[in-house]
């Protein structure tokens, strides 16, 4: 199949969160199933510099945004150790920027127009390199006029007419919202300015506009695609997901082996597997507190925590948690991160109170994020919710055993721990539904009593330790969607014959 995934972001061009993991992964996985995917991406200043090889090519690109026209080209680049080609719309008012979406906590307040012109690009180079096409596969908001243009303006049009298109919800809290005039940069019929398509509550939703228009949706677990069909998570568009849910699904994504696997991860102080994990994560852990400057104890258990310090990933908990829990449990913790300024000034109070037992990065460094992963005994992801999640995923694969609240990804990939799955050989963690600090604690407590059990303890460990969830995974799940979209679309030609 000749795949387009299209998208705002993707490692190592642009990256803000899990999207951009998506965008660089996925295709090469589908590359060696022995598909045919390309990339696209905006020319973000960033992504021309960020020492990946990067081409021009003879491809221009004139665009009709509202009223006036707007010209770019298309530049060429590879995804790292592939052959996958990536284009960049390259188009400098709109993408060499000094970020991607806005500066200083602010988009940017043409935001609408630049991912207007990026989907048109999108479409506009198909027939420009003359690319035949089975599939495009359209990543949040910022792609979701793409879907819409295949039905509005390419039906039937040579080289288009059998285009099916997958939409992917990464988070659905950002819709790309914007006033009901930026409708006129669109350039679609005001006609579909209505509450069954593209408006939302007065306004113009990019979001609302692919989950109406792909041929299919998803998003990144099955449970988040349940979740988002009801208030809150549906924010606002459950309405709309509960009406195309025959077409909505859920594909964990996947982990990058290559990158994160104890057995070969460059950043760590002893790598192991799960034969030989015992006496590798006892030397990581040494190694890490000595590091951190906290005390080199063994027998005393180390929680990591690596992610946005904000209210989404359950810091609100957390804090609760840790003011009570410092003072009054011998336990290590250590913190990794940046956000909202309020946690940053609590938890540094902590740290410098408690600085034997409090470990706090305000920052984000990936090697220390492996060391972590590594060097910890418990991971804690507390999350309020999560579509997918990517470290509990790294931590199984770590032998650093998850403690999670039941949401999205975190519900379906991680298995609680309890007499049952205990028997049954498939528990790989500690889980608990009511976002609460109390609840957080008491799960806590349960986890740190069997890290007090090195025979229970080993177990669960060797079970996560065991869990595939490498991109092939994911991959092979993708590749049904877009077959099943395939033959619906050839269902549909076979019909009108």
């Amino acid at each position: 199949m000749n795949i387009l995934l299209a998208g705002s972001e993707a490692v190592p061009f642009a990256k803000t969160g899990g999207l951009a993991d998506v965008m660089a992964s996925l295709p090469i996985e589908l590359e060696r199933l022995g598909h045919r995917p390309l990339v696209f991406l905006p020319a973000y200043r960033r992504a021309v510099e960020c020492g990946q090889p990067v081409e021009a090519t003879d491809v221009s690109l004139t665009v009709q945004i509202g009223s006036k026209t707007v010209s770019g080209r298309l530049l060429r680049s590879v995804l790292p150790n592939s052959t996958v080609p990536v284009y960049l719309v390259q188009q400098d008012d709109y993408y060499r920027r000094e970020d991607l979406y806005g500066v200083n906590g602010s988009d940017f307040v043409d935001n609408c127009e630049r991912f207007v012109f990026f989907c048109r690009a999108v479409l506009e180079a198909v027939r420009q390199l003359q690319i035949p096409i089975d599939v495009v596969h359209a990543h949040d908001w910022q792609t979701g006029l793409i879907p819409a243009y295949l039905k509005a303006e390419y039906r039937g049009v040579p080289l288009y007419e059998r285009v099916a298109s997958l939409f992917t919800i990464h988070n659905l809290s950002y819709q790309g919202v914007f006033w009901h005039w930026d409708m006129l940069l669109t350039g679609l019929d005001w006609k579909y300015f209505n509450w069954h398509q593209m408006e939302f509550y007065g306004k113009l939703n990019l979001m609302k506009t692919g989950l109406v228009f792909a041929d299919a949706i998803n998003t990144v677990s099955p449970r988040y695609a349940e979740e988002i069909q009801t208030a809150p998570l549906g924010c606002g568009l459950e309405g709309v997901l509960q009406q195309r849910r025959d077409v909505l699904s859920g594909i964990v994504n996947g982990v990058d082996y290559r990158i994160w696997n104890p057995k070969t991860d460059g950043q760590l102080a002893r790598n192991y597997d799960e034969r030989t994990f015992a006496e590798g994560k006892a030397a990581c852990k040494s190694a890490l507190q000595a590091e951190l400057g906290l005390p080199q104890d063994k027998n005393l258990p180390l929680i990591g925590f690596i992610g946005r310090l904000v209210d989404q990933k359950g810091l609100d908990l957390v804090s609760g948690v840790l003011q009570d829990g410092l003072r009054t449990s011998d336990v290590q913790w250590v913190l990794l991160g940046t956000g909202e300024p309020k946690y940053h000034q609590l938890l540094s109070t902590l740290a410098e109170r408690f600085p034997q037992k409090l470990a706090l990065r305000l920052a984000f460094s990936d090697p220390l994020a492996h060391r972590i992963e590594a060097g910890a005994d418990i991971f804690l992801m507390p999350s309020r919710f999560e579509p997918c999640g990517l470290n509990q995923l790294y931590s199984l694969k770590y032998g650093t055993v998850p403690v999670v609240r039941a949401t999205g990804g975190l519900a379906d990939t991680v298995t609680d721990t309890n007499e049952q799955t205990l028997a049954a050989g498939t528990a790989t963690g500690f889980t608990f539904r009511a976002y609460e600090a109390l609840a957080l604690a008491e799960t806590l407590r349960r986890a740190i009593d069997a890290w007090h059990q090195p025979h229970l303890w080993s177990q669960i460990v060797a079970a996560g330790m065991r869990q595939d969830w490498s991109w092939q995974r994911s991959a092979r799940q993708y590749v049904e969607v877009y077959q099943s979209l395939l033959d619906r679309s050839q269902a549909t030609a076979n019909a009108r014959r």
